[in-house]
């Protein structure tokens, strides 16, 4: 068995089956499997039900833990070592800064990719993905935080016609994950503050919620209009369509249940 090497493994979106079958090859030919949930969780599945999948003990890393990433590093100069995380895996910054530490500690790496929440999106609003700008996040405000980056991306994108997608907060630790419902308010208060006419309850929004189930939630509709209604269990996201291809129109009328009055509206613009 090949020693000294660092496979990075997308788990998917939602349960323990979304794991592609090289992936899956991979992992069970692991000495070590470590594993990261504060990014992103699977809601369809347990831990146990993914170690009973793989048939290997996996031990899951706190956000500092895999920020300082000595633990994985260490295991990954000696055994073959498999890091999982939710999605795929080099959409995060701190799994791409990972693996050029081990490069520069000589660990051989490899990624096996896994279905991510930005292509997954897209293909269930019908959205062309290469009319996409810049992603963001939205976080929960503190007290004396309440960061409006989202607020600039979405202005800037919407400036080039792009469409943006909008992530919400997760904080695994504290069982705390962003509604869409919440999403929306936040992106409101944003807009009462920043005054830049970049949104307003009349804005088309859509919503994803639980991508990668058997039944995800997919609508396209005004603000005002979806921030009443309940989206169920996380994880949700968002979507901020920038100019609508007429095929679009389409596609969000037929899989996200865009009200035809609305669709005819943007048809003309």
């Amino acid at each position: 068995m090949n020693k000294g090497s660092l496979v990075f493994i997308g788990l998917g979106l939602y349960d323990e089956k979304d794991i592609t079958l090289k992936g899956f090859e991979e992992v069970k030919k692991a000495d070590k499997v470590f594993a990261e949930f504060y990014t992103a969780k699977l809601f369809g599945t347990t831990l146990k039900d993914i170690e009973t999948l793989i048939g290997k003990k996996i031990t899951v890393l706190s956000r500092e833990k895999t920020e300082k990433g000595e633990v994985v590093l260490d295991s990954a100069e000696k055994h073959y070592t498999v890091f999982l995380t939710a999605g795929d895996p080099m959409t995060a910054t701190t799994h791409v800064d990972l693996r050029i530490r081990a490069i520069k500690r000589g660990i051989n790496t490899q990624v096996v990719h896994g279905c991510s929440i930005v292509t997954a999106v897209p293909g269930l609003l019908g959205l062309q993905s290469y009319k996409f700008g810049r992603t963001t996040t939205l976080v929960f405000p503190d007290k004396n935080y309440f960061p409006t980056s989202p607020y600039e991306v979405i202005k800037e994108n919407k400036k080039m016609g792009l469409h943006t997608l909008v992530l919400l907060d997760v904080q695994a630790d504290k069982n705390r994950y962003m509604t869409a419902n919440e999403g929306m308010k936040f992106l409101l208060e944003m807009e009462e503050k920043n005054r830049g006419n970049v949104l307003s309850k009349d804005t088309l929004v859509c919503v994803v919620a639980r991508a990668g189930s058997n039944k995800p939630v997919v609508k396209a509709d005004s603000i005002k209009n979806l921030i009443k209604i309940d989206f169920g269990p996380p994880l949700h996201t968002l979507v901020v369509p920038g100019r609508l291809h007429f095929m679009e129109v389409e596609a969000l009328i037929a899989l996200a249940h865009l009200p035809a009055q609305l669709g005819e509206k943007l048809q003309k613009i």
